[in-house]
């Protein structure tokens, strides 16, 4: 099988059907500093929900080719889902989106994966199982980045051969965006992923669980980041707005402001990542790049799931040039 050379970002991930439970009867048990918060219910009773939306062909890597399609770029899927109807309609999501699904693979005997999402006010707790795929790179793929985020805990041969592919494409640039069992394999275990990355995005807290550390110095932090390899490091931290560093330079970037109450966020830090990732790709500087991620962000929190909410290239333009004046970025 061959890749059309046209391709300018290939999301790697796995792909997944979200029901969205939304819940009105819990509270939150969170420390002083609302660092940490549980969700609680009544143990052992029958706890109503409000209502359940499903939206499928989504997960990390999956809404990055959906952002990047709807920035106008060549934009493909490489993932598997099983022999069932949500594998199906993961499938038609994606290509409704106008993703190039032809490389996905369906395997036989497998379920497609499936997650809830607890979605409790404005924000949302997955309750998350990846099945165990059987992950291959066919020959001749020739984009211009690959986009790397969460795959399952199986899938440590599979990094290793992308790794190689990479190793022997040096073309080829890498964006990795990991995801929850991508950290928890390591950073000595992907150490060639992370040496050979581009861009690297990740929250504070995923910071810390990376680097084993309990500092949350935005500084610390990126530097951190980038000893693992990656040459440029990017870290979102809340209402903080996103950091990033390159070595040299180093940018704070705020949020951009809500233009109504947030609905729900899943998706925000996925539609950050693959915006910058897309502006990179159309040749724009870091600084500018780095502007583009946070008006998606506030557009996908506006809506239920991970894309809806995603802008084309013009409708974010405008935001961007209608943008208060401290919503540019500074230099620390």
């Amino acid at each position: 099988m061959f890749w059309s050379k046209k391709i300018d970002i290939l999301a790697i991930g796995d792909t997944t059907v979200d029901a969205f439970i939304r819940i009105k009867d819990a509270h939150l048990n969170c420390n002083v500093n609302r660092e940490s918060c549980e969700i609680c219910f009544r143990f052992a009773d029958k706890v109503p929900y409000e209502s359940v939306t499903v939206v499928a062909g989504v997960g990390n890597a999956a809404n990055a080719s959906v952002s990047a399609a709807r920035l106008g770029l060549k934009s493909a899927f490489l993932g598997v889902v099983g022999e069932d109807r949500n594998g199906r309609e993961c499938i038609d999501a994606l290509k409704k989106s106008g993703v190039d699904v032809r490389y996905m693979t369906v395997e036989k005997g497998k379920e497609t994966n499936y997650h809830y999402v607890l979605w409790y006010e404005a924000d949302r707790t997955i309750l998350i199982k990846h099945q165990e795929y059987t992950y291959t790179i066919p020959r001749g793929i020739a984009p211009s980045w690959v986009y790397l985020s969460s795959l399952g805990e199986n899938s440590l041969p599979y990094h290793r051969e992308l790794a190689t592919y990479l190793r022997d494409n040096q073309e080829v640039k890498l964006a990795f965006q990991p995801g929850t069992f991508q950290m928890k394999l390591g950073t000595e275990a992907l150490k060639d992923i992370y040496a050979r990355t581009e861009v690297f995005f990740c929250n504070v807290e995923e910071a810390q669980r990376i680097l084993k550390t309990e500092s949350r110095d935005i500084q610390e932090l990126l530097s951190g980041v980038r000893t693992l390899g990656p040459r440029i490091a990017v870290i979102t931290d809340g209402r903080n707005g996103a950091y990033a560093s390159d070595g040299t330079l180093r940018i704070q970037q705020p949020m951009y402001p809500d233009r109504k109450e947030p609905v729900e966020r899943t998706g925000a830090g996925d539609a950050l990542a693959s915006t910058v990732v897309s502006a990179l790709c159309l040749g724009k500087p870091l600084e500018e790049a780095l502007a583009w991620g946070p008006i998606n962000s506030m557009a996908v929190v506006e809506e239920i799931g991970a894309q809806k909410g995603l802008l084309d290239r013009p409708a974010l333009l405008k935001l961007l040039a209608a943008a208060p004046s401290d919503y540019r970025g500074s230099r620390l």
